[in-house]
């Protein structure tokens, strides 16, 4: 992916911010626990061709990432849920599913990464268009 400002939807990130509050930071601290085994359980899914075993954590992974504004992680997701729901009705293997299994992990770890940055109260904030300090 290109450009961070593409991973996550800072408005709604900054919805979901105002409306969760105080319990904002756990609840992005359970959004990288269940994405992390959401992602690993995808993968061993992949692994053991069992697209029925893709779709719970494919689809428990599309809504916690839309939550926090990460749609094109959700938009991934959920195109591993409806693609691994696919192979089950036509009781194929999950062979097409393979290319965003692979996709997956990188895309999570990079959105992860940038939800985490923006929520740490630690870290410097730098205006966003590039303005230059006038104290110099």
């Amino acid at each position: 992916m290109t450009g961070n400002e593409q991973l996550v939807n800072w408005n709604s990130f900054s919805q979901a911010r105002a409306e969760l509050g105080a319990n904002f930071v756990r609840i992005l601290g359970y959004f990288r626990e269940d994405g992390v085994k959401s992602v690993a359980r995808i993968e061993e899914a992949m692994r053991a061709n069992n697209a029925a075993s893709m779709v719970i954590p494919a689809h428990t992974l599309k809504g916690e990432s839309r939550q926090f504004g990460a749609d094109p992680l959700a938009d991934l997701a959920e195109t591993i849920e409806m693609t691994a729901r696919a192979c089950i009705e036509r009781q194929d293997t999950p062979t097409d599913v393979l290319e965003y299994v692979v996709a997956l992990r990188p895309l999570f770890e990079e959105t992860l990464a940038l939800l985490e940055r923006e929520s740490n109260p630690l870290v410097e904030r730098r205006p966003v268009f590039g303005r230059r300090s006038l104290a110099g």
